[in-house]
């Protein structure tokens, strides 16, 4: 049982650093970026093949980074400079990148068990929560700063942001390339915790993004951005919590990508239903005020 909750524990803070990346492009920026399923292979990809070719295993998750920022550099142009909306933009990357990575490993799978890792004589557990500790922290600053909150207005109103003789096309870019920096850093991770990168190991990276904001913003809706960081990790650890009990009560590993899309609806219906019933709250609270001030001036009129 302690294993079990260790797992847990170990690979919901490696998808928590994905899933800060996909906030920033969701959750700020309003950018649909599909991307995000190639730019977390390419992470486990370069970080791949760089150890089997010597490199330190840190130094290949730098540059698997900046293999992910190039990434999302690439949707960034697509859709400021040549003006093709973010969904598809995002798409021709995704595809293009399924080519690149299949081009860097050479060959689908590559294992690593023969070689070290960042979790060599190290304990696990420990090592992937200082690398999302020091995400979520940088997280947290970076939207402290004039261009976090410069990026944060234009995801709010971007018009606004024009207006002020602002160069929202290069900020845009920006943040797409570190939130797919953010993604490509948790492929690296995940490809030196498991042992292997292949070429489907990012497959349903934005659905589990978007299930773990999802869950996270529904119980802490009311944390500011600045501190948005915990509940995506908090979020994360929810959902591969439900994963993981899932295949426990002996659902087979082939449904997980149908499990995962069960989890995202009944979340998104839940939000939506609590969205819908608060309305309906507030409405009949107008409309009752309405009346309740309608009765007033008739009792006002006829002692006139």
């Amino acid at each position: 049982m302690n294993s079990f909750i260790i797992g847990i524990l170990q690979q919901s803070l490696v998808f928590s650093i994905a899933v800060m990346g996909i906030y920033i492009s969701y959750k700020i920026l309003k950018f649909a970026d599909l991307s995000a399923d190639g730019s977390f292979t390419l992470g486990a990809s370069v970080s791949a093949i760089l150890i089997i070719k010597g490199v330190d295993p840190f130094i290949s998750l730098g540059i698997s980074m900046l293999a992910g920022a190039l990434a999302g550099i690439i949707t960034g142009l697509l859709n400021v400079k040549l003006k093709i909306q973010d969904i598809l933009s995002s798409i021709l990357v995704m595809v293009g990148l399924y080519s690149i990575n299949l081009r860097v490993m050479g060959k689908a799978n590559l294992p690593l068990f023969n070689h070290d890792s960042i979790f060599t004589d190290k304990n696990t557990l420990l090592v992937v929560f200082v690398i999302a500790s020091l995400c979520g922290i940088f997280f947290t600053l970076f939207f402290k700063t004039k261009l976090g909150y410069l990026l944060k207005g234009i995801g709010d109103n971007e018009n606004m942001i024009t207006s002020l003789g602002i160069n929202t096309g290069s900020i845009k870019i920006f943040a797409l390339s570190l939130s797919n920096a953010f993604i490509a850093l948790s492929g690296g991770v995940l490809a030196q915790y498991q042992g292997f990168s292949d070429i489907n190991m990012g497959t349903g990276t934005m659905i589990m993004g978007l299930a773990s904001i999802v869950i996270g913003y529904s119980i802490f809706s009311r944390i500011s951005i600045s501190n948005s960081s915990i509940f995506c990790i908090i979020g994360t650890l929810l959902y591969r919590t439900s994963i993981a009990l899932s295949l426990k009560v002996g659902f087979n590993p082939s449904d997980l990508k149908l499990i995962s899309s069960i989890i995202v609806v009944i979340v998104l219906s839940a939000g939506n239903g609590r969205e819908l019933l608060m309305n309906r709250k507030k409405h009949s609270l107008g409309r009752e005020k309405f009346s309740s001030s309608s009765n007033l001036r008739e009792v006002g009129s006829k002692n006139a």
